[in-house]
């Protein structure tokens, strides 16, 4: 029991907040293209992504495993986008670093997706059982392109007005 629920409820929840962070994750990425800020879904993308990662520490683990070292990166991450974002107010230095932080941890987010699915869905797991074969590395090496293209246009187009505190 993990919360009081079950393995599988509590996996179906940390999954849930996955693709809440994923789904508000692009949308706040396409707002950034647009150089719009979007508040509220910032907020959900902030927050489930957080929630993610520390439910992913929760989990019945035996060892420090690559899944524990990518949820300490996203999370270093987290506490980078949020203090650029809310305390810092995008001033300066940390519109860029609150863009790059952003879109680093949708990106984990999206990378541990891409691998669950490889895993768990039973039209993928035959593509690549170890996850070293090509169907893998292809999807793996097309969601970081996307997200180094995006993130650069972000990175370029993202300038909203700067709110005073």
């Amino acid at each position: 029991m993990i919360l009081g629920m079950s393995l599988s409820a509590f996996t179906t929840f940390h999954v849930v907040l996955s693709l809440i962070g994923i789904a508000s994750g692009l949308i706040v990425l396409a707002a950034m293209i647009d150089n719009k800020r979007a508040p509220a879904w910032t907020a959900l993308f902030l927050v489930t992504t957080i929630a993610t990662s520390v439910t992913g520490f929760l989990f019945p683990f035996k060892t420090f495993d690559p899944a524990l070292v990518v949820g300490t990166i996203s999370l270093v991450l987290l506490v980078i986008a949020v203090l650029s974002l809310y305390a810092l107010r995008l001033a300066g230095i940390w519109r860029p670093v609150y863009v790059v932080a952003a879109v680093m941890a949708l990106y984990l987010n999206a990378f541990v997706g891409v691998v669950q699915s490889f895993q768990k869905l039973a039209f993928l797991k035959p593509l690549a059982p170890t996850q070293s074969e090509p169907p893998f590395a292809i999807a793996q090496g097309a969601v970081l392109i996307l997200f180094v293209l995006l993130g650069f246009l972000a990175l370029r187009r993202f300038h909203p007005p700067i709110k005073p505190a």
